[in-house]
């Protein structure tokens, strides 16, 4: 069996505590399954450096691994867009590429399960975490309430996956078909539909460093994913809109039987509260179109979704 060439793509954000020990671990895995003859020794690791303020692209480009290459982008273009430059560079030259992030919580040693499905005939192959008990009550909930709620509204997304897995060249070569501005990979591969299945893992901790997901960031994420992949809550405005009408011609029924009934209905709190209630639906369902028009404005633009400035290849990595 042809050896395969073997990718890992890792997009990086101020990564300067994670970045060197993650080119050890990675190349100490590498080593180890070139040395089993599972992959070429044509396999490489790939840093995308997504804007960091920090020295991430100076230690970057400082190694002399075997293995090491370096993508910096122009500009922060955020970690899906970092992720999808790291994977179209990859596709150019791997059989199959890995992506991971920098911080190490993905367990390596499930890309040598990811390697046997993928030789049994599966194209793409899942990351799935096998449980979040080192989650805090509120990352753990929020996370399975993100999945409950994408799932209602129609997106396929496989749960308790992130953005570790490895899809194959021909997977790669689908996906760049995919052109959208507004990228949320996590609902994107699903659709390619090509055969998959998945490799549970235990979530570690962070070698180091903060996470680049505070909770500001991670209802962004959510409700880029949500307003990406489903159309259900413009239908839910309507709905409501639907509903709000109806509750408004019994309350004005009642008025008029209360009128004609000589009864004195004074009726301010309720009135009152009436117009805030239906004024804010209004301001929030106006939001919500906004945000589907602006999408389709962004879109419309095809401006790149990222420029790389740098390619960065170790005098080893280069040689071989």
């Amino acid at each position: 069996m042809k050896k395969r060439v073997l990718y890992v793509v890792i997009p990086c954000y101020n990564e300067e505590k994670c970045i060197n020990e993650t080119l050890k671990r990675l190349s100490r895995k590498l080593d180890t399954l070139i040395k089993n003859e599972v992959i070429s020794e044509k396999s490489r690791i790939v840093f995308v450096d997504d804007g960091s303020k920090d020295r991430t692209w100076n230690l970057i480009t400082g190694v002399n691994g075997i293995y090491t290459i370096g993508l910096k982008l122009a500009h922060n273009r955020g970690h899906q867009n970092a992720l999808l430059a790291g994977l179209m560079y990859a596709k150019e030259y791997a059989d199959v590429v890995v992506s991971m992030d920098a911080d190490l919580q993905d367990d390596i040693n499930a890309i040598d399960e990811m390697l046997k499905k993928n030789a049994e005939g599966y194209e793409i192959i899942y990351g799935v975490r096998s449980e979040r008990k080192k989650d805090s009550f509120f990352k753990r909930n929020t996370a399975q309430l993100f999945y409950k709620i994408m799932k209602f509204m129609g997106a396929e997304i496989i749960y308790n996956s992130a953005d570790y897995r490895l899809m194959s060249k021909k997977a790669l070569d689908e996906l760049s078909k995919y052109k959208e501005t507004n990228l949320f990979l996590r609902g994107i591969v699903p659709l390619i539909g090509m055969k998959w299945t998945t490799v549970k893992y235990a979530r570690g901790e962070r070698f180091a460093g903060e996470s680049k997901y505070p909770l500001k960031k991670m209802l962004g994420f959510a409700w880029e994913g949500i307003t990406s992949f489903s159309m259900r809550p413009l239908k839910t405005i309507f709905k409501l809109g639907v509903i709000v009408f109806i509750l408004s011609l019994i309350v004005m029924l009642y008025c008029i039987i209360q009128y004609l009934c000589g009864n004195t209905v004074s009726g301010w709190t309720f009135t009152v509260c009436s117009i805030w209630m239906v004024g804010g639906l209004q301001m929030i369902s106006i939001g919500l179109i906004g945000e589907y028009i602006g999408k389709i404005y962004i879109e419309t633009k095809q401006r790149p979704r990222y420029m790389v400035e740098e390619i960065f290849k170790s005098e080893e990595a280069g040689k071989k």
